[in-house]
């Protein structure tokens, strides 16, 4: 018995993956999703996260400039909010019945706490995201907060961003930044969550370094599977934030379908 736990602890052998593979892992989270909707449920959750984080916004024009980062590092914890979906995708796999309700099943999982860890993890680098962003605006349009031209609020900063020179250069380097973020969480997750519900006793090193390797294997791919996340969740925000009830379930039960593509069981 002993030695079959050594056997399991070995880091796992990948596969290439092409483009065909990314849709065929949106098809299957698509399935997922009609099988098990759960867009009411990420309604319940986003709605009142939503609206608090544009209240306090609002309430305190010194933050203002965050709400834009803010809104755009949720990607940076989209993987954590995805636990449950995992879960679900896994259930199915299996042949066993599945209801909105086994996303709290991960709170059983054995390797919760390796989860937990790496949870913890994705909210640093989004702070992290966050101090950068106001450290950016500080350097750019915060040598503008003395012009009487732009004393105004919401609109003001606006034409402050889109208006001028240092406005134009806050937006080049947040949004290179930003990306520099968004890959650095890709290559962390985009198989360590699914990995820690499938196979517990990896642990949490593993689980990340299994990661990365499938990203150091697979860079084409996993950049535009970065950018398909990255448009769909997008596109999802844009009607104020109504499609990313539908978006993120997919996405999810997709992330768990590319870690069966790419790690071989």
């Amino acid at each position: 018995m002993t030695t079959t736990r050594h056997l399991d602890l070995s880091p796992p052998a990948l596969r290439r993956i092409g483009l065909g593979d990314l849709r065929a892992a949106l098809r299957e989270g698509w399935a997922d999703f009609l099988a098990t909707p759960t867009q009411l449920m990420f309604l319940c959750v986003l709605y009142p996260l939503i609206g608090l984080v544009a209240a306090t916004l609002a309430a305190g024009g010194e933050v203002m400039h965050l709400f834009y980062p803010m809104a755009a590092g949720f990607a940076l914890v989209g993987p954590l909010a995805a636990l449950g979906l995992y879960e679900i995708s896994r259930r199915r796999e299996a042949g066993q019945p599945t209801h909105w309700t086994d996303v709290f099943g991960v709170l059983r999982a054995p390797a919760l706490p390796a989860i937990i860890g790496l949870g913890v993890l994705l909210l640093v680098v989004f702070l992290a995201w966050l101090w950068a962003a106001d450290a950016i605006h500080a350097a750019t349009l915060g040598t503008l907060a003395q012009d009487p031209r732009f004393n105004g609020g919401g609109l003001a900063l606006l034409e402050q961003v889109f208006g001028t020179s240092e406005g134009q250069r806050m937006l080049l380097l947040g949004h290179v930044v930003g990306l520099g973020f968004a890959a650095l969480v890709l290559a962390l997750t985009v198989v360590s969550f699914p990995m820690l519900l499938d196979r517990p006793q990896a642990g949490l090193g593993q689980a990340i370094g299994t990661s990365l390797r499938v990203v150091a294997k697979n860079p084409l791919p996993m950049a535009a599977w970065g950018l398909i996340v990255a448009v769909l969740l997008l596109l999802g925000s844009l009607p104020l934030f109504i499609g990313l009830a539908v978006v993120l379930p997919v996405l999810g039960h997709a992330t768990w379908h590319l870690y069966r593509l790419a790690v071989v069981r």
